[in-house]
């Protein structure tokens, strides 16, 4: 094999066209190559070009936190379209991110592409299919009788397609054949193979790098150290060298959002579980708490980003920590989730798996739950995480939410009755309610879909809407109020605070009172039945 050259951010910025097609592997701050997007930046803030770029994001680059991403090549001139399952998020009381300000001020072409659906447009691409026939995004805005993924109106109809086949309506998403791929990893060796022995996920590196060398493009991958040919354990080479063009060294990158390196991550150190800090008592720890109640144990189960990713630390706390296997879309199975814009890693996972083929579980309905935020919630249980008008950056975008719910037998919607400023307080085990937050999050119609809960019904799915006050579910007429918290008034706080109409169960029932404590509740997980082919053969946990 030929050494593969060793070149500065600056000149693999020189290496980009004007009108390329560059797919970027990260997550956030996760495996951001920010270097070199940086560099892309700075050689057209010097020279104008390269020009007229479309850029493949299947996750967010850049965090809002120090990590600029995408933003640092969010230029009008500079960028005409992205593609992206997710974009840079934050909080609304921040500036929008300039990928967001080009998007929402129609500068730029934007699709929000579902995650695990691009990244088979890349494996499509990379072996020459005609596309990729899925059901994700069917019935919601990705579907083309809705917005077509379209971000914004200046972004032509058409890249999404609604096909026919075997009497059954599926989406087709085109191949993607990429000029260029940047791609992040720990090490590379003078032949260029890479190892990821330092990162917390390899993403979907691999079918990047396929997608771009089998249509003619270059890989760029951004490494922390170099090694010597051959002193790569082969079994630790994820990329091989025979696909990688270019390598650019960066001792100090970033492991993920705030982190430059923790091992307990990237799965090299098992550290005690009591370095973890411990949530504090909140209305968002008693939704957590409930939505725990939902689960078995020896479950494998999926995590979104926001109230979610709380379930985890409920279950350390009530000595359940190892009784489910938590699924993350970035990769790591097993161990506890970190929080907030950490989120996407594992403390000591089990195993980190690529993202791409953890999607293939997850499209397939491999979790037997699903655990999601939302922000609207409509009279037809359908549910818009995505779209939040004159705030877009408060949401990441679609991700794989979709790809998620699509096929998960049982998903719960966990967060907030109500937005806005509130005072709602526990006291002696119930809530009181003393200011409401002006704004419901049940509609009668949600902005955009995110997920279809018509397409949920006609799967069989169970689908309940976790909240701080109720607890609903969605049945055949429509949703239906279960339980109540302690405290709540049944009319005025539920009924009268939902503009979407509620239909009351017979047996509604009070949500268990332990959960309105600070101290544990004593959780115990009763066992998930085994597979028919192995009963008797079970082992106790």
């Amino acid at each position: 094999m030929t050494t593969t050259p060793r070149l500065t951010p600056r000149e693999v910025a020189d290496l980009i066209h004007d009108g390329d097609v560059v797919t970027v592997s990260a997550s956030s701050g996760l495996g951001c190559p920010d270097a070199i997007l940086a560099a892309i930046g700075e050689r057209f803030q010097e020279t104008g070009a390269p020009r007229d770029l479309t850029t493949v994001h299947p996750m967010a680059a850049g965090d809002m936190s120090g990590i600029e991403g995408m933003d640092h090549i969010a230029v009008p001139g500079l960028l005409r379209r992205v593609i992206a399952g997710s974009l840079p998020s934050g909080p609304s009381s921040a500036p929008p991110p300039r990928i967001w300000q080009l998007i929402t001020g129609e500068e730029i072409d934007a699709y929000n592409i579902p995650t695990g659906a691009l990244y088979q447009m890349h494996r499509a691409g990379a072996s020459r299919q005609p596309g990729v026939l899925s059901k994700v995004g069917l019935d919601i805005f990705v579907d083309p009788r809705h917005q077509g993924a379209r971000m914004n109106d200046v972004t032509p109809e058409g890249f999404v397609e609604l096909v026919e086949l075997g009497d059954e309506e599926w989406l087709r998403y085109p191949p993607l054949t990429p000029d260029v791929a940047v791609l992040r990893a720990t090490t590379a060796d003078e032949n260029g193979n890479l190892s990821y022995e330092e990162e917390a996920s390899r993403l979907a590196a691999l079918d990047l790098a396929y997608a771009t060398h089998n249509s003619g493009g270059i890989v760029i991958a951004q490494v922390k150290q170099s090694a010597a040919r051959g002193s790569l354990p082969a079994q630790q080479v994820h990329v091989p060298g025979v696909l990688v063009d270019a390598v650019v060294v960066v001792p100090d990158q970033m492991q993920t959002t705030g982190t430059l390196y923790d091992p307990a991550i990237s799965g090299q150190q098992r550290r005690p579980l009591s370095t973890l800090d411990p949530i504090p008592f909140s209305l968002e720890k008693i939704i957590a708490r409930r939505a725990a109640l939902e689960l078995h144990a020896g479950e494998a189960a999926n995590l979104g980003f926001g109230v979610s990713a709380l379930i985890p630390h409920v279950l350390l706390e009530e000595g359940e920590e190892r009784a489910v296997d938590w699924v993350l879309e970035h990769g790591p199975i097993g161990g506890v989730p970190l929080l907030d814009f950490v989120f996407g890693v594992s403390h000591n996972p089990d195993a980190i798996v690529t993202s791409s083929d953890q999607f293939t579980l997850l499209q397939g309905g491999g979790c037997h739950h699903a655990f999601v935020s939302f922000l609207e919630i409509d009279s037809a249980g359908s549910v818009n995480v995505h779209y939040l008008p004159h705030r877009r950056h408060v949401s990441v975008g679609i991700g794989g939410f979709a790809d998620i719910t699509s096929a998960a037998p049982e998903i719960v919607f966990v967060g907030s009755f109500t937005a806005g400023r509130r005072d709602i307080r526990i006291v002696d085990g119930a809530l009181d309610i003393r200011e409401d937050g002006p704004h419901t999050k049940f509609v009668s119609r949600v902005h955009q879909s995110s997920f279809s809960g018509a397409k949920a019904l006609e799967n069989g799915q169970r689908i309940r809407y976790v909240t701080e006050r109720a607890v609903l579910e969605l049945r055949e007429n429509g949703l239906t109020v279960t339980e109540i918290a302690p405290g709540v008034d049944l009319e005025k706080n539920v009924l009268a605070r939902s503009d979407a109409p509620l239909t009351v169960a017979d047996d509604l029932e009070v949500m268990d009172q332990r959960l309105f404590h600070a101290a544990p509740f004593g959780l115990h997980l009763t066992d998930r039945a085994p597979h028919g082919r192995l009963l008797g053969h079970t082992a106790p946990r």
